[in-house]
């Protein structure tokens, strides 16, 4: 292939990627399928995701997840990364780039700039010190989302909202680094179990009076709802687990009225993980409710008592106040492989 043919849009140049050019985004949407947009919205939704969480989310497996990337990177639909590890290395990290950027925005009728796209914040993210933060956070949602797909229909991740339409919809009470729902029929039938969370990802770096803090804001926000969401923190290890738990003992934050402890607020369960306590994973009995010694429960478990499960909608779009962001949320479950752009949720047998 000569230099100048290697350069025409819609063809990957010598290095892999198409040239910059008006053509780019006519000639990425004619290879996108529906998945592909999907794909699009998750990165611009969670900001990064890892080549691992990718195939968690939608393929099953890194090879197939790595090919379709590569695709969607050659045409600057994302851009990608691997930041430096203390040892060994780094998993690819991918994250939205410009023509990617084009695509949803137009979908939704807004500019990128509305998405708070920008080349030069999207590169930043690689610099982040919050990456590890960022990226732990989103991989408890992306492991639930492949225990849901290897549950054979038993459980679905019904709904992941990222860090930015939390803090945009609830910050000025509280702001998760995700809020979920997780839907589970029971292994001896009857009604599935259905749990709402929030949850506060640690990576050790905040010192625990601050992560107990957090909790008065959760209780203001259970008193305006009048919804108790239980309030789920992942630890980094055990002995992280193990001294958040003795603070949860002790005396409520300020703001927490009516409370006997931490771990006793009206309106906001507690429950507390880290990783290795479940071979389940987040989906399993991985999760100790702060308010008693034990055993473990299942995600589908921590429901508060009483509360009916909300029939399933096969097409959720959860309502937002005008504060929200003003791109579509996405569901966290892909389409099939055969959908066309804008039909299909939930992936056919044999789909992967």
């Amino acid at each position: 292939m000569s230099s100048s043919a290697a350069s025409l849009p819609g063809r990957p140049r010598t290095a892999g990627r198409v040239a910059r050019s008006p053509e780019l985004t006519a000639a990425l949407a004619a290879r996108l399928t529906a998945r592909d947009r999907w794909l699009l919205r998750m990165i611009c939704e969670h900001r990064v995701l890892t080549i691992g969480q990718v195939a968690d989310l939608a393929f099953g497996t890194v090879r197939a997840a790595s090919k379709r990337m590569t695709m969607l990177y050659q045409h600057r639909a994302v851009e990608r990364f691997r930041p430096l590890a203390p040892a060994g290395s780094s998993p690819m990290h991918f994250v939205l780039d410009e023509a990617g950027a084009a695509v949803i925005a137009a979908e939704d009728g807004i500019t990128p700039a509305q998405l708070g796209f920008r080349r030069d914040r999207a590169a930043a993210i690689a610099l982040s010190p919050r990456l590890a933060h960022d990226t732990g956070a989103n991989g408890i949602f992306t492991a639930l989302a492949a225990a849901a797909r290897a549950s054979g229909g038993q459980s679905c991740l019904e709904c992941w909202w990222s860090e930015r339409r939390c803090a945009a919809t609830w910050g000025d009470h509280a702001r998760p680094d995700g809020y979920g729902r997780w839907r589970e029929q029971p292994p001896g039938g009857g009604p599935p179990a259905v749990a709402d969370f929030f949850l506060e990802y640690d990576t050790g770096t905040e010192d625990l009076p601050r992560l107990i803090a957090k909790l008065a804001g959760y209780a203001a926000l259970a008193a305006r709802t009048g919804i108790a969401t239980p309030v789920l923190f992942w630890l980094p290890s055990p002995s992280r687990e193990a001294a958040l738990r003795t603070r949860l003992a002790g005396p409520p934050p300020v703001g927490a009225r009516g409370a006997a402890s931490a771990a006793q607020i009206p309106g906001v369960p507690v429950a507390t993980a880290a990783p290795g306590t479940s071979a389940d994973g987040p989906a399993g009995a991985a999760w100790l409710p702060a308010a008693g010694p034990g055993p473990r429960q299942r995600l589908a478990d921590l429901a508060p008592p009483g509360t009916p499960a909300p029939e399933p909608d096969p097409h959720p779009q959860p309502a937002t106040p005008p504060s929200a962001l003003p791109w579509h949320l996405p569901d966290p479950s892909p389409p099939p492989w055969n959908a066309l752009p804008g039909t299909g949720r939930f992936p056919e047998a044999g789909d992967d």
